[in-house]
């Protein structure tokens, strides 16, 4: 079995920053892509950031210049940088890891979602 464990959701002022750290344990020999996505209140789940395991990134457009997705391959962890934060970030993020299940086969595993809220 697969974890996704995330962690650094909080509350802050808009124009703060927060860091955001998800760390996959379980019987891992390698991980494709990770990334970060997030839900508001009401809406679909959007991607914010991706990351594959060759360290090429994509951002969504609302994000672009405030936040950066980075890995740490040794320790199997995701990291979201958030800076500028505005209050339309706030939402539930929920990290991601593409696990190699054999073939060209991989399954999507999901942490459990961590709260940001910003206020104006």
């Amino acid at each position: 079995q697969v974890q996704l464990v995330e962690s650094g959701g909080g509350l802050v002022q808009a124009g703060g920053s927060l860091r955001l750290s998800c760390a996959a344990s379980g019987s891992i020999f390698s991980i494709n892509a990770m990334g970060w996505y997030r839900q508001a209140p009401g809406k679909q789940r959007e991607l914010v950031a991706g990351i594959t395991s060759g360290i090429s990134t994509k951002y969504a457009d609302s994000v672009k210049g405030r936040f950066t997705i980075s890995r740490d391959n040794a320790k199997n962890t995701v990291y979201l940088q958030m800076n500028s934060l505005k209050p339309e970030d706030t939402a539930v993020f929920y990290c991601n890891a593409d696990i190699p299940v054999g073939g060209s086969r991989t399954y999507r595993y999901w942490g459990q979602g961590t709260q940001v809220t910003v206020s104006s």
